[in-house]
């Protein structure tokens, strides 16, 4: 079926996506020995691919894989170091997946090689604006890019962020790095937006971004969000970077309740078949009858 609305087509490399009919999942590979909710746990070359492969087979439409930690505080690695520790996971994951790689970087280095081997998407927390040569590099292989949002850097976003006006100061942010992306020639259909949960945000921030998430769609481009395991629902809860799977759970229930796309996630199994039943209520329309007992 054709998508009669262009804000919801999205086109990464060889890929295309109708956004109209359902939500993303997009599968979180840290290759990493440092990041918040599993450092370390896939920094072997065999476990990445093992956890990339069980991924797919659990229902990712995209495997978003990173060879640098993004969490507050985290230092930064050079991007000879990101190639080193991704290149063998990335030329074998692209041979056998038959689903997008996503590359999260913002060095246009770390992104050629990858895209050399097959990846499809770019994911730059900078929004194009860390690496100059990075915008050109992904029109001229007709890649997809995640534009997010971040106020300073991962080493300095959480110092004390404020706003005077969050959501208009995020679509601002993303309306910009749009026509940067457009302006170096990457097409319209081939961009991604992403308010940037947990970058430079406090809890009341993020929470914020999840209500008024439908506010984004102002920018006529699908919109990814990432709320898996975030600090802000272990503020809430209490709880641990591993613990914290029942509130990503309402997290994503409510993102795609309020037009969220993509879901980046670590739990794909869990979060498909919960984007599945919410995106079942959001579609069920109140036809007025009333139900007997054999239908409840």
């Amino acid at each position: 079926m054709k998508c009669e609305n262009s804000a919801l087509i999205f086109k990464c490399a060889k890929y295309t996506f109708d956004l109209s009919r359902r939500a993303l999942i997009m599968g979180v590979l840290n290759v990493t020995p440092d990041s918040f909710s599993d450092g370390g746990k896939y920094f072997t070359k065999q476990a990445a691919i093992e956890h990339a492969l069980r991924m797919a087979e659990e229902g990712a439409d995209i495997i978003d894989i990173g060879a640098e930690s993004t969490r507050p505080q985290a230092q930064a690695v050079k991007p000879n170091e990101q190639i080193k520790r991704i290149d063998g996971i990335v030329r074998i994951l692209c041979k056998k997946l038959p689903i997008p790689v996503s590359i999260d970087t913002s060095s246009a280095d770390v992104a050629r090689r990858c895209l050399d081997l097959g990846a499809s998407i770019i994911n730059d927390i900078s929004a194009l604006s860390n690496d100059p040569g990075l915008a050109q590099l992904i029109a001229q292989y007709k890649a997809g890019v995640v534009l997010m949002h971040m106020r300073g850097t991962p080493r300095t976003m959480q110092n004390r962020p404020r706003y005077r006006n969050l959501i208009k100061e995020i679509i601002s942010f993303l309306r910009i790095a749009k026509e940067r992306a457009l302006k170096n020639g990457i097409e319209e259909k081939r961009i991604v937006v992403d308010p940037g949960i947990g970058f430079g945000k406090t809890t009341k921030h993020n929470l914020e971004i999840i209500k008024a998430l439908s506010d984004l769609k102002a920018l006529n481009r699908p919109v990814l969000i990432g709320p898996s395991r975030k600090s802000f629902i272990g503020n809430l809860l209490g709880v641990s970077p591993k613990e914290r799977e029942f509130g990503t759970t309402a997290a994503v229930v409510y993102s795609v309740i309020n037009g969220a796309n993509i879901l980046r996630v670590h739990a794909v199994k869990q979060m498909r078949q919960a984007v599945s039943i919410a995106e079942a209520i959001k579609k069920q329309k109140n036809t007025g009858l009333t139900y007997g007992m054999d239908d409840r």
